[in-house]
């Protein structure tokens, strides 16, 4: 008998996130604390974090809403980028100005409710329009973020020639 086995591969990942906001008391009060923290991953430069300015964070550093869609983004185009290789579309520029829509409830609470990739991408001949089109959709059913989240992911790519 002939036994095929199956098997999920497991990754797993560690960050540390310090908070760095202490003023001094603490968290005795909403406005006397800073939302600032670092976030450490093992030989990789430290990201200097907060909240959304909406939220009494510095508009100057990484807010956990700009990563989410940053990681979709990121996560998309590497995938498409592979598919692209594999499917012999040469892909000469990539770039995305990922959008998202998060609500906040009355209490407090919120969740994003969709996020929007609108990669320009160039490819090296007219041939290869229609096939680059076509992988994003390949990319997104691969995305690991994508397939991670409980909100749509939508597209709305732009494939250019290079001149």
């Amino acid at each position: 008998m002939d036994i095929k086995h199956t098997t999920m591969k497991t990754h797993n990942y560690q960050a540390t996130i310090e908070w760095t906001g202490n003023k001094g008391t603490g968290t005795d009060n909403y406005k006397n604390y800073e939302r600032d923290h670092t976030i450490t991953i093992d030989y990789k430069p430290a990201i200097l974090g907060s909240s959304d300015p909406a939220f009494r964070g510095d508009k100057t550093r990484h807010n956990p809403e700009d990563m989410l869609i940053s990681s979709l983004s990121s996560c998309h185009m590497l995938w498409y980028l592979h598919f692209c290789s594999v499917n012999n579309i040469i892909v000469v520029a990539y770039t995305d100005h990922v959008t998202g829509v998060m609500i906040e409830e009355v209490d407090g609470k919120g969740k994003f409710t969709e996020v929007t990739l609108h990669p320009t991408v160039v490819v090296a001949n007219k041939d290869m329009v229609e096939k680059a089109k076509e992988l994003h959709h390949k990319a997104n059913e691969y995305c690991f973020i994508a397939n991670s989240v409980n909100f749509p992911i939508k597209h709305n790519p732009t494939i250019l020639v290079q001149q």
